[in-house]
C-alpha cells in the first residue's frame, strides 16, 4: 500500500527525532569520560616534558605523580598572575585550551605555567605550553627549563597532520632529546630562543641550535617560529621570576 507524502514526511521527522535524541544523550553520557581522558592526557604531556614517563601504565600512577610534584598558574603576557575570567570564575591552567588561546591576540591569551618540584618540594622546572603551525596542521609543545629559567630539561612536541618519516617525526624522543641542555638566553641576556637548523647530520651547533630533520624543512620552520613566539610571550614571566629568585638569595 502506498503511503502518503505526509506520513513519509512524519515517518522521517520521527525517525530525526529518536535517533538525534539518543546520540545526545549518548554524547552527554560518555563526556565524563572524554574530560576524563583529555585531562589524563593533558597532565601526562606536561610530566612527559620532565620525566620519562614510557614505562608507567597506570593511569591513576600518572595522576598521583602529577598531584604530587606539579603546581600551576595562569599569567598574562605581563608576566601577572590571572586568578579568574572576566566572568569572576577561577582559571585553572589545566583546563586552558592552547589551541583556541593561540586564534587570539597575543595580549588576549592566557599563559598557564606548570612547575614541577623535586622531592624536598623546591622548584626543579618550570614547563611552558606551546602552539603553532606545521607543515599540514598544528603542532604544539611543552617545553621544561631548568630552575634557572634558561636551560631546556626536556620538550615534548606533538602534532596533528606532520608527514610519517618526515615532520610527524618531532614527536620521537631522539629530536625532543636534542634540545636538552641548549639555552633560550645568549651571553649578553639576550633572549634568542632555540632554532633547529636546516638538514640533518651538522656537527658545532651553538647552545642556540638543534640538528634539523631532513626532508622535513617547513615543519621545522614551524618549531622555530612556535617556540620564539610563545618564549617570548613568556618573556616578561621568565624576568619577574628571575628578580624574585635574585632578591631571595
Amino acid at each position: 500500500m502506498r503511503q502518503s507524502n505526509l506520513y513519509v514526511i512524519l515517518f522521517a521527522i520521527g525517525l530525526t527525532v529518536v535517533f538525534g535524541g539518543a546520540l545526545s544523550l549518548t554524547s552527554v553520557g560518555l563526556k565524563p569520560l572524554q574530560d576524563k581522558q583529555v585531562e589524563l592526557d593533558t597532565k601526562k604531556k606536561i610530566l612527559g616534558a620532565v620525566m620519562d614517563i614510557s614505562t608507567i601504565e597506570d593511569p591513576n600512577e600518572i595522576l598521583n605523580i602529577y598531584n604530587e610534584r606539579v603546581q600551576s598558574t595562569v599569567v598574562d603576557i605581563n608576566g601577572n598572575v590571572v586568578d579568574k575570567d572576566e566572568k569572576g570564575n577561577a582559571v585553572v591552567a589545566e583546563k586552558v585550551n592552547i589551541q583556541k588561546n593561540y586564534k587570539l591576540d597575543k595580549e588576549e591569551r592566557l599563559y598557564p605555567v606548570f612547575t614541577f618540584l623535586n622531592e624536598s618540594g623546591n622548584v626543579e622546572a618550570y614547563i611552558f605550553p606551546t602552539f603553532g603551525a606545521g607543515l599540514w596542521d598544528w603542532i604544539s609543545g611543552y617545553v621544561a627549563f631548568g630552575n634557572d629559567l634558561n636551560t631546556v630539561m626536556g620538550i615534548a612536541f606533538d602534532h596533528k597532520g606532520e608527514t610519517p618519516g618526515l615532520g610527524a617525526r618531532i614527536t620521537e624522543a631522539t629530536i625532543q632529546q636534542r634540545y636538552v641542555g641548549k639555552e633560550i638566553f645568549n651571553k649578553q641576556g639576550e633572549l634568542v630562543s632555540i632554532t633547529m637548523v636546516k638538514g640533518e647530520g651538522h656537527t658545532g651547533l651553538s647552545q642556540h641550535q638543534v640538528d634539523g630533520m631532513s626532508g622535513a624543512t617547513i615543519t621545522g620552520k614551524g618549531v622555530n617560529v612556535m617556540l620564539a613566539s610563545y618564549l617570548e610571550c613568556y618573556s616578561a614571566f621568565i624576568q619577574k621570576t628571575k628578580s624574585q629568585q635574585t632578591a631571595s638569595l
